[in-house]
């Protein structure tokens, strides 16, 4: 048994690693398909690098890595945790390395401006959601926040957006208000890509049904649909009398068919049904892996 847990977690671990290499490889490839040859700026210490490239002609991988030494070397001695610092150092080698590696053999795919803002953003929020799927960061400004946040409690969402207004808005006097606006429009596009990486599309909801025939309705539920049903003891806030409340986790092409059963046996129940990012256990996703 010990046996088989070790080679478990050593396989979580292979397998996060991995994560992170086809990510932190996005990301790199999205900055010298779409990004670095348009002068287009995308947020954290990458943007930085970007615009010393083309202000200078220092390399954006090389610089990215050496920004980020000094906050990795912060983020072990104060950050709390070598494990998420390892794997974000190892992030942001295969990153930086992808940058200037492959930079003479990728092409630019497109000079159109909305083509580069949208596909390149999908692709950088495909590479930074796998990252931080497999519990890794790509550094930089990341960094920055989560180190604030343990310091001073600065919260991480206010650190991030003035790091990145920043870097826009260098951005903006050095290349243009366009190419900043554009920027912007990376970001917009790429964090909904980063949550759907991480938390899925989301199949199921969550259902909570409030009954007097709530044990009737349990069983029914149990019986036809063949999902498990929870029964909680609520009490409701005005009467004072105790009412039983059902929650269920339904798959999405349920919620008519439990909605009918509910009907069907209670006109007068109260049915609350939500959208649940992940549901994990007996009928739905393994807790064998992410």
């Amino acid at each position: 048994m010990a046996r088989r847990d070790g080679w478990r977690r050593t396989r979580g671990i292979i397998v996060d690693y991995v994560l992170i290499a086809i990510g932190a490889a996005l990301v790199g490839a999205a900055a010298d398909l779409f990004f670095i040859p348009n002068r287009l700026v995308s947020g954290g210490l990458v943007g930085i690098a970007t615009i010393l490239y083309h202000t200078l002609g220092l390399p954006v991988g090389l610089i990215t890595l050496v920004m980020n030494i000094p906050l990795l070397v912060a983020a072990a001695i104060w950050g709390g945790g070598i494990k998420r610092v390892t794997r974000t150092l190892f992030a942001i080698g295969v990153m930086s390395a992808t940058i200037d590696l492959l930079q003479p053999y990728l092409p630019v795919v497109t000079k159109d401006p909305l083509l580069y803002a949208v596909f390149g953003g999908m692709m950088d929020g495909l590479g930074i959601g796998l990252v931080f799927r497999a519990g890794g960061t790509t550094g930089g400004v990341d960094i920055i926040a989560n180190l604030l946040n343990r310091w001073r409690g600065v919260r991480l969402g206010t650190t991030i957006l003035i790091a990145n207004t920043i870097i826009l808005g260098a951005a903006a006097v050095l290349f243009g208000i366009e190419p900043a606006l554009y920027a912007l429009l990376v970001t917009i596009v790429s964090s909904p890509v980063v949550d759907l990486v991480q938390e899925g599309a989301s199949p199921t909801r969550s259902t909570m049904i409030v009954s007097s025939r709530a044990e009737e309705i349990a069983l029914a539920i149990n019986t036809r649909m063949g999902r498990g049903v929870t029964i909680l003891h609520g009490k409701g806030a005005y009467t004072g009398t105790s009412q039983p409340v059902l929650l269920c986790a339904i798959s999405q092409s349920e919620v008519i068919r439990l909605k009918r059963l509910v009907q069907a046996m209670d006109s007068d129940a109260f049915v609350i049904v939500s959208p649940a990012s992940e549901v994990l256990g007996a009928g739905f996703r393994s807790w064998s892996r992410d």
